[in-house]
């Protein structure tokens, strides 16, 4: 069945707005971690603004589901109209529909208010065991999915759509996975979780010809662990999110994917209930907001070369728009500079790294600074003459961070990195901001670049790496903590003077 043209491709967030609008449609969970509330712990946990359409009441905990009520179909017409009525909607994640006539009434609110991105996860059968939708339902359930961007069944979902047999291998996941793709036109993401072994791969599936690859496929480490308990709703909700600001499911499987992978790792944290607990949503905020963490106690070392930033000419031209043009790129030549260098530390933090999660986000972060970065850089560069090879800061910094490697301490290389991560992020946050408040005045010779560094992309990159650090030094010796520190420090003077180059260049 082909995509309904009035559900084109999706598209990113206009320039200026980096928080996506996300209205979820699904049941809710008493005990927090499945349904409404993941999704909406989920769309907060990247940045997005979270409203919720509660299709069905659940009594359910983390040992099963006890009872379902559905809410007459006219009253989420009701919740559907008065959101819609009012507030632009970015995307939408469809999950638990419990009957047909509130699936129908669903596909005719879609089929009017026809949003930019819309994300279904058939919700048929819970974690537990428990069936979730009717079966005299299921007919009109699949009459909805060609209205869907992306589907997210789990593996028994995906079969019971398919009318089979679970799949029990990988391969013939994907099969079934092509199947609904070409019989919805929608992209499928199959989800390897329900399989047996050490991977955990995912891929998105596409009717051949829709975007580009058939199959694109995300590996991943399974994460040993018993607290699933509302993965597929916090998936779903998440790749709702991320894609309404990015607009490329592959981008956004791989910003999303990382994430959910460290709320698997950290969900004993939480200590919710006797059978299969929830993940941990915010697990890679806890840094920041933890008193006496050791990464409250970087953040503090960071402060006055903060302040020394702000206090450049450089930074205060970039916030204007009135910086010189060969000072800005003086900076980007050296920045070019330095990312090719910085990249190849990525590359060693990402072979050091103990966990297979955190080998993959350093990899992508040093791909994606050869790749996303970079081309800017060209882009800026190629129309404008540049004089100068590398520069003295420029190569104190790569060589820095190059004897950090050598060193062979994780934690210390991990430290070492992190303020390209932090500083930059905090920058352009503060930067973007007063643009923003400026009523981004046209002609900003800067905006682009503001823009890119208050990127919720780069923000949740920033978190992790935050995350990653701080749990290396939770677990280092006195004496490795203070060379992380150390490390740590040099790296963010080395970020002030990296700013000021352009001025004792000139």
């Amino acid at each position: 069945m082909p995509l309904p043209a009035a559900f084109d491709a999706p598209t990113a967030l206009p320039a200026g707005r980096d928080v996506p609008r996300v209205l979820s449609i699904a049941g809710s969970d008493p005990s927090g971690g499945a349904g409404i509330q993941a999704d909406l712990k989920s769309i907060a946990a990247h940045g997005g603004y979270g409203m919720a359409a509660i299709t069905a009441l659940t009594a359910q905990n983390t040992q099963g589901v006890q009872a379902v009520h559905v809410p007459p179909a006219a009253f989420l017409a009701q919740q559907l109209d008065a959101v819609s009525d009012d507030i632009n909607i970015d995307a939408v994640k469809i999950g638990m529909l419990g009957d047909r006539e509130v699936i129908r009434t669903v596909r005719g609110w879609l089929e009017k208010v026809r949003p930019d991105v819309v994300v279904l996860d058939p919700v048929m059968v819970a974690t537990s065991g428990d069936r979730l939708l009717k079966e005299s339902a299921e007919a009109a359930l699949r009459e909805l999915l060609p209205l869907a961007h992306l589907i997210t069944p789990n593996l028994p979902e995906l079969a019971m759509l398919m009318g089979a047999a679970p799949a029990e291998s990988w391969d013939e996941a994907l099969a079934q996975g092509r199947r609904l793709a070409d019989a919805t036109g929608a992209t499928i993401l199959v989800k390897g979780g329900h399989l047996a072994g050490e991977r955990c791969p995912d891929a998105l599936v596409n009717t051949a010809g829709l975007l580009g690859e058939e199959i694109v496929e995300v590996p991943g480490p399974r994460i040993a662990t018993r607290n699933s308990h509302g993965t597929g709703c916090s998936l779903s909700s998440a790749m709702a999110t991320v894609q309404a600001r990015l607009g490329d499911w592959e981008a956004t499987l791989r910003t999303v994917k990382p994430w959910l992978a460290g709320a698997l790792e950290n969900s004993d944290q939480l200590s919710v209930g006797r059978g299969n607990g929830p993940v941990h949503h915010f697990h890679h905020l806890r840094p920041a907001l933890q008193e006496g963490g050791f990464a409250a106690r970087l953040w503090t070392e960071a402060q006055q070369d903060l302040d020394d930033i702000y206090a450049l000419d450089f930074i205060r031209g970039l916030a204007a728009g009135d910086l010189a043009e060969k000072d800005f790129a003086y900076y980007l030549a050296q920045d070019a500079l330095y990312l090719n260098g910085y990249s190849r530390v990525l590359a060693r933090t990402s072979a050091l790294a103990p966990s297979e999660a955190e080998q993959l986000f350093w990899a992508g972060s040093a791909q994606n600074c050869l790749e996303v970065e970079t081309e800017l850089h060209r882009s800026w560069l190629s129309t404008r003459p540049v004089q100068g090879g590398l520069g003295p800061v420029t190569k104190a910094y790569v060589d820095h961070l190059t004897a950090a490697s050598a060193s062979g301490s994780y934690a210390v290389l991990a430290a070492a990195v992190l303020p390209c991560f932090w500083l930059y992020a905090e920058v352009g946050r503060k930067l973007h901001a007063q643009f923003l408040s400026s009523g981004e005045p046209e002609g900003h010779a800067y905006a682009a670049w503001l823009r890119t560094y208050a990127d919720e992309g780069f923000a949740e990159a920033t978190r992790r790496a935050i995350a990653i650090v701080d749990g290396a030094g939770r677990k280092a010796s006195d004496h490795e903590r203070a060379a992380m520190v150390t490390a740590f420090k040099q790296s963010c003077r080395l970020e002030v003077e990296f700013f000021d180059a352009p001025r004792l260049h000139s």
